[in-house]
C-alpha cells in the first residue's frame, strides 16, 4: 500500500485493521440522516414439506455428508432432467 488511509493513518492492511478493531465509523465525520428504498427479492422459493418426509431427507443428507438443501436441489434437478428427456421422447 503506497498511501495511508485518512482516518487510521495506517500504511499497511494490518495497521488499518488494528485501528478499526478499536474504532467505529460513527466516531468520524458528520452523521446525517439518510433514506433509501430497498427492494429485496429472494432468489429462493420455499415450499412446505411433510414432517415425516423432512426427517427422511435429513437422514439421507447426513448419510451423504451434504446439506438438506443441496440434496433436495440435486433430486429436483434430476427429476426435471428426467422429465425433459421423457417429454422429448414423446414428441
Amino acid at each position: 500500500m503506497a498511501n495511508k488511509t485518512t482516518e487510521s493513518k495506517g500504511s499497511t492492511y494490518q495497521q488499518i485493521g488494528e485501528f478499526w478493531d478499536g474504532h467505529d465509523a460513527t466516531e468520524f465525520g458528520e452523521q446525517t440522516h439518510v433514506e433509501f428504498k430497498v427492494d429485496i427479492q429472494s432468489q429462493r422459493r420455499y415450499y412446505p414439506v411433510d414432517c415425516t418426509l423432512s426427517s427422511k431427507i435429513r437422514e439421507v443428507a447426513i448419510n451423504r455428508g451434504i446439506s438438506e438443501e443441496t440434496l433436495i436441489n440435486l433430486w429436483l434437478q434430476e427429476k426435471i432432467n428426467q422429465s425433459e428427456v421423457e417429454d422429448n421422447v414423446m414428441t
